[in-house]
């Protein structure tokens, strides 16, 4: 899509839609002398928050898309509302980043009509000065890699396999710098890495280990650390989901998805800190060579875990990733993860579950999530919590040891922080945010959850 400013919009164009925000009872399309117009319905100003603004700014490009407009515009200063406190530049970066957001749709395993897919090709921007523009085009980049995200998210299982994502890691920093490696099953073998290696068995795809390293910081700063879940599709392995919970499991890569476009993005964007992204990619199938209930694992750590659910597979990856990332001496560890239905079940689809033991990281994220629209929720991991996931025959059960239904998001933290002990570390559960919702004005499928507000964390920390 293409972005424009002027401070002299041509009325005459009458393939432009000018867009107007004016408290009104309902959305409607005005013409006049040739010119159209469309009116979004919003709240009284003075009722106005950040929330719905987000949905504002998607609404206007929905629409315009509804009535097969290209090409936009729209006055900056329509989106001031003053009971928003933002600066223009926060509002420009809003504005370019949630444009691009509304804009996307996965059509990359569709047929064309005559008249082609529609999108919006073009938008002017009135009233903006330079700073301000300089805003909407960093909005328009973050929007980027966040739609990028979201289409390696929505590729069916089929055509992603672990080492397809290594791939697109490599393709996504094409030029950048951002240095590759991709470790295969007998160098994760040298590493001691079993707990992956147990859970990608049963597949006859090559289990792959994605290291990805940025260093805009200076050589001795401790660097940030991404761990993302890349389990390229899930079927369960020999605890075998329904069959109405397969659809859908393609994006279970969604958290590795999110990291490798987040380290792109810090790279584009030339931000001066050290950022590692690491992502384990595995497939999760049921064959004779699957990892079976009752297997006890060996992990990278030297800690044993208990196999009671080959379907909570993603914690058993994660934790030979999280013991690779002390390797690094890091500043603060971020894992991202489709990992549990439970933490949809506690929070709905509106909310990502958050846990971390560092009240000051939880306070940080919460507040970037209000920023960028992604938004999380903290959830207890009191040491109480430990008792229940002990192991009677290993170290730890990957699943509680009781097999209660009961807080399950919780549990799989809790193991998580087993392996990550003595840093600095925030979990995030983005299961609840993995598709889009009815209601927030954007495609159907993935979301790119949380690459906006992996960014904007990186960016302010």
């Amino acid at each position: 899509m293409k972005i424009t400013f002027s401070n002299n919009p041509k009325k005459t164009e009458k393939e432009v839609l000018f867009v107007s925000v004016e408290p009104k009872n309902t959305d409607e399309i005005v013409k006049e002398n040739g010119v159209k117009t469309l009116y979004l319905k919003c709240d009284e100003k003075d009722k106005m928050n950040l929330r719905k603004l987000f949905l504002l700014v998607r609404k206007m490009v929905i629409l315009a898309k509804g009535v097969k407009a290209e090409k936009i515009a729209f006055d900056f200063n329509d989106f001031k509302f003053a009971k928003i406190k933002l600066s223009d530049e926060e509002l420009g970066e809003i504005i370019g980043t949630q444009f691009d957001f509304a804009n996307y749709e996965f059509v990359e395993y569709k047929t064309p009509t005559k008249e082609g897919f529609n999108f919006i090709k073009e938008v002017m921007i009135l009233g903006a000065n330079k700073e301000i523009q300089k805003a909407i085009l960093k909005g328009h980049t973050i929007a980027g890699e966040v739609n990028k995200t979201r289409t390696l998210s929505n590729i069916p299982g089929g055509d992603m396999t672990p080492q397809i994502l290594a791939r697109k890691a490599k393709e996504a920093v094409k030029g950048l710098s951002v240095k590759v490696t991709v470790l295969g099953e007998k160098e994760m073998e040298r590493q001691n890495m079993r707990a992956i290696l147990s859970v990608g068995r049963g597949s006859d795809e090559e289990s792959k280990f994605i290291i990805m390293e940025y260093k805009g910081g200076k050589k001795n700063d401790k660097p940030i650390i991404l761990v993302g879940k890349g389990v390229t599709f899930d079927t369960g392995g020999i605890n075998l989901k329904p069959s109405n919970s397969l659809l859908g499991m393609n994006m279970d890569m969604s958290g590795g998805a999110s990291v490798i476009h987040t380290l792109a993005l810090v790279a584009k964007m030339k931000l001066k800190k050290n950022v590692i992204g690491l992502i384990p990619s595995v497939e999760n199938m049921a064959s004779g060579k699957s990892y079976r209930p009752g297997d006890i694992v060996r992990s990278m750590s030297g800690k044993t875990i208990e196999i009671l659910n080959t379907d909570a597979e993603g914690r058993v990856i994660l934790a030979d990733a999280l013991t690779y990332a002390e390797k690094y001496n890091p500043e603060v560890v971020i894992d991202i993860a489709t990992l549990t239905g439970a933490a949809i079940v506690a929070l709905g689809e509106r909310a990502s579950a958050i846990f971390t033991d560092d009240d000051k990281l939880a306070k940080d994220f919460e507040e970037v999530g209000e920023k960028t629209g992604e938004y999380v929720w903290r959830l207890p991991m009191w040491e109480e919590y430990e008792n229940e996931i002990k192991g009677s025959l290993g170290d730890w059960t990957n699943i509680h040891n009781k097999d209660s239904r009961y807080g399950g998001a919780i549990y799989a933290a809790i193991f998580l922080h087993q392996f990550i002990k003595g840093h600095k570390w925030v979990h995030l559960d983005i299961a609840p945010r993995m598709t889009s919702m009815a209601g927030e004005n954007l495609a159907g499928g993935a979301l790119g959850t949380p690459v906006r507000l992996l960014y904007k964390f990186i960016e302010e920390y």
